[in-house]
């Protein structure tokens, strides 16, 4: 791979991905395939005038091994460690980027019900901080080839040559060709454009048709707002009223204390940071109205999803909650997942993206959600976005839930795009209005 388009990459995620604000600090995770590249990517954030960059390295097989052999009261355990560091994360508003990786099957043979049990035990503990950080802080996610993922997308090339190609796959989608930067500004433009038409049409109800068994009406919050490319950092102050402010821990009072405090003390805690969350993107997107789902959702797509692949799967909705599903391989964990917890079985997301996408055209499939998810339009289970809810900022994460935004543990993104999806808005007045049409735009 030509070092002048990895450098292009490096200043991409750095610059458009995370922006970087002088006196920043920068959190990296990553695995072990692309150290010279993450080596690379920690010089563009200096450049760009960050404090620290620290890099938090992670390796599949020994997460596996974690998995397999700790006790679930020891994978349950949020130790005084990890409650430290998000305590500082709420201090320092640090950069996040997650460069991505992992072998989509890195994780087949572990107890799907030990996972998800420990994660349900540990949620209670982290997510007072982690609603006190959201929308406050940057954070990217991008891609680097790992050599088992190289080879699951590519099967029976060599490893060097499935790697090479899975680095062009990434960087062509990334638009890192020419000027990377502009063409990010470009593309978050056109964003914008479909944004603002869905936006002035005020949609009551998606309606979701395909010859595969798509079948699917989706209410819309009427107090929601499509959104999609670069998204713009809140005070701090602002994301810290979403703390609960009667009867709460230890943690929710350091966390709405560090509000105040970082607000005074960091460069980026007065917010207005445009930056863009995930490279690639080609999704525009919403929080639906919890609670009003009608019918049946075919995946086109297979889901990874805490290591394991889920194939040739269905879900159906009664009452906006997912009350049926079927997959050819591994619906066990498909179960689990949706009974996660309350929220899980929940609507948190729809996202179009049209069918003819840069992505969808490579006609790869990557067994990545990243990549996959921006093939074609997809629908996510669990945890809707705050901020696609008018007025949001001025609001508690307890009223944000109550005007209809799903809560959950979980986000996960399942694709439905097909070439003859059909899309139609339903207005308040009734009004039908096509959105997609034969898999595209046409609104």
């Amino acid at each position: 791979m030509q070092q002048e388009r990895l450098q292009k990459y490096a200043e991409l995620i750095a610059k458009c991905g995370l922006n970087v604000r002088k006196g920043q600090e920068v959190i990296i995770r990553c695995g072990l395939d692309q150290p010279e590249f993450v080596a690379t990517v920690v010089e563009e954030c200096y450049k760009l005038g960050a404090e620290r960059v620290k890099v938090e390295w992670s390796y599949m097989p020994i997460t596996k091994l974690n998995y397999n052999y700790r006790t679930l009261e020891s994978l349950s355990d949020v130790t005084d460690v990890e409650k430290a560091e998000w305590q500082r994360k709420l201090d320092k508003l640090p950069c996040l980027l997650w460069l991505d990786s992992d072998d989509p099957d890195g994780l087949s043979g572990t107890d799907s019900a030990k996972i998800a049990k420990a994660n349900m035990a540990r949620f209670p503990v982290i997510k007072p901080y982690r609603e006190a950080l959201e929308n406050r802080y940057q954070w990217c996610i991008a891609a680097v080839p790992g050599a088992e993922w190289a080879k699951k997308v590519f099967p029976g090339l060599p490893e060097a040559e499935a790697t090479e190609r899975l680095w062009e796959a990434i960087l062509n989608a990334s638009r890192v060709d020419g000027d990377p930067i502009k063409a990010w500004e470009k593309h978050n433009a056109e964003l914008s454009k479909y944004c603002k038409l869905l936006n002035d049409y005020k949609f009551k109800y998606l309606e979701y048709e395909s010859s595969n068994g798509t079948c699917l009406k989706i209410g819309l919050n009427p107090r929601g707002r499509f959104a999609g490319g670069g998204e713009t950092t809140l005070p701090s102050a602002a994301a810290g009223a979403n703390l609960p402010q009667k009867g709460a821990a230890d943690a929710d009072k350091n966390a709405r204390q560090s509000a105040a405090d970082t607000a005074k003390a960091q460069p980026s805690a007065a917010g207005g940071v445009y930056f863009n969350p995930n490279i690639p993107s080609e999704e525009v997107f919403t929080t639906p109205l919890r609670g009003v789902a009608e019918g049946k959702a075919v995946a086109t797509k297979p889901l990874s999803y805490q290591g394991k692949l889920i194939e040739n799967f269905w879900v159906r909705f009664e009452g906006g909650k997912v009350v049926e599903v079927y997959a050819e391989k591994n619906q066990d964990v498909l179960e689990k997942m949706v009974a996660m917890d309350e929220g899980a079985a929940y609507l948190g997301e729809v996202a179009l993206i049209g069918y003819d996408s840069p992505i969808n055209n490579t006609g790869i499939l990557f067994y990545n959600t990243l990549f996959d998810e921006n093939a074609s339009c997809h629908l996510a289970l669990g945890r809707g976005f705050n901020e696609c809810l008018s007025g949001f900022e001025n609001m508690t994460a307890e009223e944000i839930e109550k005007a209809g935004v799903n809560n959950s543990m979980i986000h996960v993104d399942f694709m439905i795009g097909s070439r003859d999806l059909r899309i139609t808005g339903v207005t308040e007045e009734g009004e039908k209005v096509p959105v997609f049409v034969n898999g595209d735009w046409a609104i």
